[in-house]
């Protein structure tokens, strides 16, 4: 027995360095920062947002003109007979003629049947919506972060509340030889002592190993070397004054999730105006400058040499009578696709309805088993006190006294866990309510 108590000793000597090492809190703010700078998922959302950015650009709209310039040369050798109009003949023996042509053209759509207007229209809105879906990943990413970051922080407290479950085990060991020297007890007692140290010890060494995994995790999430050391912040703080009907009427309008359907709404209602666009006509604006060189050094060759320079201006309409059912076709499946989009955005109001009263159900639920295991640990502390004043006397046995002391720790672990499952009930409510970013963690 003592041989299992001396190497789980020296394991947790081996370990505790590595305990103490993290002393530097990480803030809940510094890792908010971290994750919005570092984190991967985060990056490629605003890589996209880049994206969508320059397809809303006016250089995608199809308002600007298209300039084009082209240019181009010949040379002819031929050999030739003609005859003239007195009867004599001549020939012309590789004759060459050179052209040279340069021009520069200007297109421009006049009107399009208003296609282009909603397809910038339709641009922009998924721009906007793009930096909604930004929202979502950040929103989405803190919310694991904070589920992560107070995973740790509670192994933190759990460490420290078996720390002092530990110390407290040794010392009743250590009571319990010396009554056992005096011939006050038997040697059961010290023999239970150390079976309860080397149960402590375990405990507290697979609680400093769970937290370890978890600063791994953390790191991980953090985008960073996931062997830093840091120690989480235990304190945690609670948005006051929040109202079920407050929330209920914040998720109606800043759910981000609603938010993003209202864009695709929007988007397929130009899409049918786009559809819609082709009955109407094409008007197109033309414009050319070109420039013009013929050399011809043939003997039958009326002028030798010629060049012209000149503007051209062309104003077209084109008009698609019947384009064999391709537009009404489009139309159709258009407001399908529009119909489809308000469809799917009624299932996603009664799911973030439903999501809120959960969310609000669960942190109310939250708070009020926070507030009973504060009132058990306070219980079980006073009993604690009292129990160790009654041993210290030899009034209970070892077995009541070792009762109590786990009452308190059990008492103290519960309450470690309800007040971290509280905050991120919190939180989730609060991304529901599309309020998460607008709080102070």
């Amino acid at each position: 027995m003592k041989s299992i108590f001396y190497t789980v000793s020296l394991i947790l000597l081996f370990f505790g360095p590595m305990a103490n090492a993290q002393d530097q809190i990480l803030t809940k703010q510094e890792a908010i920062d971290l994750i919005l700078e570092n984190n991967l998922d985060i990056k490629v959302a605003r890589n996209t947002k880049l994206i969508d950015d320059n397809n809303a650009d006016i250089l995608n709209s199809g308002y600007l003109p298209s300039v084009t310039g082209n240019a181009s040369g010949s040379i002819d050798k031929q050999n030739s007979e003609g005859v003239l109009g007195n009867g004599d003949t001549r020939t012309a023996e590789g004759a060459e003629t050179r052209r040279y042509s340069a021009a520069v053209n200007v297109n421009y759509t006049l009107f399009d049947g208003l296609g282009r207007y909603y397809n910038y229209k339709s641009f922009q809105e998924r721009s906007e919506q793009s930096e909604l879906e930004v929202r979502q990943t950040i929103e989405n990413t803190i919310l694991q972060l904070f589920t992560v970051y107070y995973e740790a922080a509670r192994l933190t407290e759990n460490t420290a509340t078996l720390e002092q479950a530990l110390e407290i085990s040794k010392d009743r060991l250590k009571r319990a030889q010396y009554q056992f020297e005096y011939g006050q007890n038997t040697g059961l007692d010290v023999l239970n002592a150390e079976v309860d140290i080397n149960t402590d010890s375990i405990n507290l060494l697979n609680s400093k190993q769970q937290l370890r995994n978890t600063m791994r995790d953390l790191n991980l999430i953090l985008n960073r070397d996931l062997s830093a050391q840091f120690a989480a912040d235990t304190t945690v703080t609670f948005v006051p004054g929040l109202q079920m009907e407050n929330m209920y009427n914040e998720a109606q309008m800043n759910n981000v999730r609603l938010q993003i359907v209202e864009k695709d709404i929007n988007m397929g209602l130009n899409d049918i105006r786009v559809a819609k666009s082709g009955y109407l006509p094409t008007i197109g604006l033309t414009g050319t400058y070109g420039w013009n060189e013929s050399n011809n050094n043939s003997p039958l060759a009326f002028v030798l040499q010629n060049t012209s320079t000149g503007v051209t201006g062309t104003i077209n309409l084109t008009w698609n009578l019947f384009d064999g059912g391709t537009t009404i076709t489009g139309i159709k499946n258009a407001k399908i696709a529009y119909k489809n989009q308000e469809i799917a955005k009624k299932q996603i109001q009664l799911e973030v309805e439903r999501d809120i009263r959960n969310a609000w159900d669960s942190y109310t639920n939250a708070l009020y088993v926070l507030e009973v295991q504060e009132k058990n640990l306070q219980t079980n502390q006073n009993n604690f006190k009292r129990t160790d004043e009654r041993y210290k006397l030899g009034q209970i046995t070892s077995i009541e006294f070792r009762q109590a002391q786990l009452n308190l720790l059990n008492a103290e672990l519960a309450k470690s866990q309800a007040k971290y499952n509280a905050k991120l009930a919190e939180l989730q409510m609060l991304q529901v309510s599309g309020q998460l970013l607008n709080v102070d963690f």
